[in-house]
């Protein structure tokens, strides 16, 4: 790990992650451009730009991050670790069999996705060659992965919100206990 050329390390950081792996920030390099080109490439397998809103958060947060690490002293710059920008385990809240599920249904996802974009179009050809109007269906078909996607994220959420519920609901047991276990020793 070092600072390096300021004018390499400036060109780098115009690409989330290259300027921390020019840095030898290797892993924190690699989440960001995980993070980045997964981005867009998920809202463009999907048609979905909405997902692609936090691109420039992602962009700029790569950035400067570059640039605060070349202005750290020396002492604090060797002192950095080189990890992962945050717990791809989601904060310690899917155990790894879980995880390789979700992960599983993520690429299954895509490929559906892809298969559908690409049997769309095949079905379009058939439709036109037998003169059927395509106006409806082309609608229906380019809203699908849209719909689906939104229903994926609203499962999701329900999903978050339940998980905290139960939380909040352990915590509350643990601390009723407690109580009860202070009002013994009195």
């Amino acid at each position: 790990m070092s600072k390096k050329s300021g004018f390499l390390r400036f060109i780098f950081s115009l690409i989330p992650g290259a300027g921390e792996m020019y840095m030898g920030f290797m892993k924190q390099g690699v989440t960001l451009m995980v993070l980045f080109w997964g981005t867009i490439f998920f809202g463009g397998c999907l048609n979905v730009p909405l997902i692609m809103f936090p691109l420039p958060v992602i962009w700029a947060y790569s950035f400067f991050h570059v640039h605060n690490l070349a202005g750290l002293s020396d002492e604090e710059f060797y002192a950095q670790e080189d990890s992962l920008l945050f717990d791809w385990n989601l904060f310690g809240q899917i155990e790894p069999k879980k995880g390789r599920k979700i992960l599983a249904w993520v690429l299954i996802f895509i490929g559906v996705s892809v298969l559908w974009n690409f049997m769309k179009g095949m079905v379009f050809m058939v439709l036109d060659m037998l003169n059927v109007p395509t106006y409806f269906w082309d609608r229906v078909t380019r809203s699908v992965p849209q719909v689906v996607f939104a229903f994926l994220m609203i499962y999701l959420g329900v999903i978050l919100i339940r998980g905290k519920k139960k939380a909040l609901e352990q915590q509350l047991i643990e601390a009723q206990s407690k109580e009860g276990d202070d009002s013994y020793d009195a």
